[in-house]
């Protein structure tokens, strides 16, 4: 009888491990996911910048193609 107990209390201490050991697990990943969301955001911000930058640039002070020289190496 005490051998049942002793392995039910050995089979009891290695599933708390486990579960401390996924605690600890989920609680990194969720850090790691906070960070990721919080660069996405941050990135999402930054392009709708450039698109409105590149919506009001103004194309008409860009070098047209056909005036331009051939590079000294042509």
């Amino acid at each position: 009888m005490t051998t049942d107990i002793k392995k039910l209390d050995d089979r009891i201490s290695d599933l708390e491990y486990k579960i401390a050991f996924q605690e600890q697990t989920i609680e990194e990943l969720n850090d790691a996911l906070s960070q990721q969301q919080l660069l996405i955001t941050n990135m999402q911000v930054q392009m709708k910048f450039m698109v409105g930058k590149m919506k009001t640039m103004d194309t008409s002070s860009m070098a047209d193609a056909s005036e331009e020289t051939p590079p000294p190496h042509y």
